[in-house]
């Protein structure tokens, strides 16, 4: 695992102690008030910079209007410490850092024990071999380790991979008809929340069929930076040119919450179409991009 960030630029350096700061500060505040030992005497063990800014090729294109996320895995040392309600307040504020322009680079997080972790490395998860790889070390804690990471046998890893392509296809599918369904019937919110589930469930697919991983997250702005530099292609299904596309991508961004829960959610056929169009299209290249991944997997599973 790699340390210091010596070729990170310096407000990028600050930008990543205010965020390794805003986690500590939170979940101390949030273990504070909690009675059970395994809560109040929680701890961060260790908190990891991993993704593009770890590696070293991390994107600023405020031309193209694309930015790399600062990727943040925090290791705690009780799985019931990963539950959202740790993380909440946490989450809020670094966004609201993010919103006053107290910081400029978004911060992605995910919340894992160590025994998870361990396991995760034992069982051959990329994802987190390659964190473990690639990863900086921002927080510490001496005498804490993780296991040595195990390949996943080839036959394993297609099994697995074949199983989550399926699944993912599936549910979309299921998604996508019930999205005509309720246009059909001028349910329009209802539409617009399944053409959500719809676009989170592909984007989850194609992390697990290429990584055997996908964080519990219904973010799709999250899950587009998780996802866009494993297929590059990906960035061309939501363009930006006009008001309108932007208008629509945050209208779907927004229909998770809003669109079940908000009386001034509204969304015209004419939006519901345009983005069941562009979930087509993300679609069939997750559709590519996973038959690429189970006939590479087959292969290797033929020479082993």
């Amino acid at each position: 695992m790699k340390r210091p960030l010596r070729k990170l630029p310096l407000a990028k350096q600050r930008e990543l102690d205010a965020a390794v700061g805003i986690i500590q500060d939170g979940f101390a505040k949030a273990i504070s008030t909690r009675r059970a030992d395994r809560l109040k005497n929680g701890r961060i063990l260790k908190i990891i910079l991993f993704g593009s800014y770890a590696r070293g090729d991390w994107v600023h294109d405020p031309v193209g209007r694309y930015f790399s996320d600062f990727d943040l895995l925090v290791v705690v040392d009780h799985e019931d410490l990963t539950d959202f309600e740790f993380w909440e307040d946490v989450e809020k504020r670094l966004l609201a850092e993010l919103s006053a322009n107290a910081m400029r680079t978004p911060v992605s997080l995910i919340v894992h024990s160590l025994d998870d972790v361990n396991w995760k490395l034992e069982h051959g998860r990329g994802f987190f071999i390659d964190i473990a790889r690639d990863g900086v070390v921002l927080q510490d804690t001496p005498g804490v380790a993780f296991s040595e990471p195990q390949p996943l046998p080839p036959s394993t890893a297609l099994e697995e991979a074949k199983e989550y392509y399926e699944e993912w296809k599936q549910d979309a599918d299921e998604f996508l008809a019930t999205v005509e369904f309720c246009r059909s019937r001028g349910f329009t919110k209802k539409a617009a929340f399944n053409l959500h589930q719809a676009a989170e469930t592909i984007y989850q697919g194609l992390l697990q069929v290429l990584t055997f991983y996908s964080p519990k997250s219904h973010n799709l702005i999250r899950l587009r930076n998780m996802t866009e530099p494993l297929e590059p292609s990906l960035r061309e299904v939501w363009p930006h040119d006009t008001k309108f596309q932007k208008r629509c991508f945050e209208l779907l961004r927004a229909a998770y919450v809003k669109a079940r829960y908000s009386r001034h959610y509204r969304i015209t056929d004419e939006e519901l179409a345009y983005l069941t169009e562009r979930i087509g299209v993300l679609r069939q290249i997750v559709a590519d991009r996973s038959d690429n991944r189970v006939t590479e997997l087959r292969g290797a599973a033929e020479q082993a």
